[in-house]
């Protein structure tokens, strides 16, 4: 007969893997209660930092259809779900890695797709959503101000020709 504890705990990660948009696996050993409190501080709202057993997390990833996380569940594992930008996450988990020896990750989960931690560590180099977004209505800014210069030369050089022209018969007169 199962565990009730393990049951109810199968059960609270079958429901975080079908609310995350993608998870990201990693390793805590040798971290206190104090850095991960840190860590999960960091990472907001958008993503919930869980330690679970392993048996658990393979049986719950499978039954949300997620395979291949298998050779990434060895030792002490936690997850963190991401229902919000896997960039915004994956960056703050690079950081805290920087700062914390004993912080690994180990790899993930994004788009039907199993991610390697050097993967997971190129999801942090990249721009999140509004940095793209920002970056994207800056050169259609640019390209607008040089159309609009383009379009308003014809313009100006019609005006300062009439201008001339003025001048000319002002004199003339």
């Amino acid at each position: 007969m199962a565990n009730p504890k393990n049951t109810a705990e199968l059960a609270v990660l079958k429901d975080k893997f079908q609310e995350a948009s993608s998870i990201v696996l990693t390793e805590y050993r040798g971290l206190t209660v104090g850095q991960l409190q840190e860590l999960r501080g960091e990472l907001g709202f958008d993503v919930e930092y869980h330690v679970a057993k392993n048996t658990l997390v393979k049986i719950a990833a499978s039954e949300n259809g997620m395979e291949g996380l298998d050779e990434l569940l060895t030792g002490p594992t936690a997850v963190a779900f991401i229902k919000g930008e896997a960039v915004d996450a994956a960056k703050v988990m690079k950081k805290f890695n920087k700062a914390h020896d004993a912080f690994v990750i180990k790899g993930g989960y994004m788009d039907g797709n199993v991610l390697s931690a050097a993967q997971v560590d190129a999801i942090a180099e990249m721009d999140n959503r509004e940095t793209t977004l920002a970056k994207i209505a800056g050169a259609f800014q640019g390209s607008l101000a040089k159309a609009a210069g383009l379009f308003q030369a014809p313009a100006s050089k019609t005006a300062r020709l009439v201008a001339a022209l003025q001048d000319k018969q002002g004199e003339a007169a």
